[in-house]
């Protein structure tokens, strides 16, 4: 089975994606599953790959985290992240955070160097300060995009669900490592003109993601408020610890969720020996995994397109 590791899987959010935004997205996510995987096969652990893809999907302005983050009813940016390690079950998640680059990097900290698992909002800023973590301006996590998309459904007679449906969801990642160690790392703007101090599912454990090296490891996205009713990560490995496939209990997770409480997402799913799904109920969810130096990529239901990752330099 050794040969099935390492891997990684990315995904850059549920929902519909426009259509001019739409490649953009895909090479995003295809980057980031390369960046995490670089750090995998060189022997590095599966935390420092989710968090390395992630940065990159934070700092590219098409996803919903980082810079491009949407923006919150006052047209502000509040973020969550979420990071669990599954060899030790160690946690950390930071919520409602205004004016720093990357989320991710800051909730692996709170794993890292504090004995809690979650800090929020002012909090989390003092924290990221003794940490060192530069602040960055508001202004340099909004993009136009994110601004025109605020203004259009501040407007009177708006209809906030098509509205939605421009958003590309949160950010994630989920890998296993040449020792086996399972790692989520999980990244979000939120849900468009949200209400100030509004956190969904992203920095909920269990939620927003789940790692655990008896089980495998997942990491969500959609309607945070339909995904935390279903505990959707956790939900995916009961599945697992059933004896379902990493693809069999993801789908059976989002059909509870649709079947349940009428909610759509997606999720990435792997388990300890390297099984591996992208499973959505959306419309669309961009994703990517890279595993035996193959590339597999998709967007639409039932598309995945692979390609080399041994690139000539």
């Amino acid at each position: 089975m050794a040969d099935m590791l390492p891997v990684i899987v990315v995904h850059g959010g549920a929902g519909q994606i426009p259509k001019e935004r739409s490649d953009q997205s895909a090479s995003g996510v295809c980057a980031a599953a390369r960046a995490g995987y670089t750090i995998l096969r060189s022997g590095g652990s599966s935390m420092d790959a989710v968090v390395e893809a992630v940065t990159q999907l934070e700092n590219n302005p098409f996803f919903n985290a980082g810079c491009g983050s949407v923006l919150n009813i006052k047209g502000e940016v509040e973020m969550d992240a979420i990071v669990m390690d599954g060899k030790t079950l160690a946690s950390g998640a930071v919520s409602a955070v205004r004016n720093i680059a990357n989320p991710i990097q800051l909730a692996r900290l709170v794993m890292d160097k504090t004995s809690h698992a979650c800090l929020t909002a002012e909090g989390a800023s003092q924290f990221a300060r003794a940490m060192g973590v530069p602040e960055v301006p508001q202004e340099s996590l909004i993009t136009e995009y994110s601004r025109m998309r605020w203004k259009k459904n501040l407007a009177p007679g708006a209809n906030p669900v098509e509205c939605q449906m421009g958003k590309m969801g949160t950010v994630g990642a989920v890998a296993v490592d040449q020792q086996g160690n399972v790692a989520c790392a999980t990244s979000t703007g939120g849900i468009l003109n949200k209400m100030e101090g509004r956190v969904g599912d992203t920095p909920c454990i269990g939620s927003g993601g789940y790692a655990d090296n008896l089980l495998g490891a997942v990491s969500t996205t959609g309607h945070g408020e339909t995904i935390m009713k279903v505990t959707l990560a956790r939900l995916v490995l009961f599945h697992v610890e059933q004896g379902n496939s990493a693809e069999v209990a993801s789908d059976l997770g989002l059909a509870y969720m649709k079947s349940r409480v009428d909610g759509l997402g997606g999720v990435v799913t792997v388990d300890p020996r390297g099984n591996w799904a992208a499973r959505f109920s959306s419309r669309q969810m961009v994703w990517a995994a890279v595993q035996k130096d193959t590339l597999h990529y998709g967007l639409h239901m039932g598309e995945h397109f692979t390609q080399s990752t041994q690139v000539p330099h």
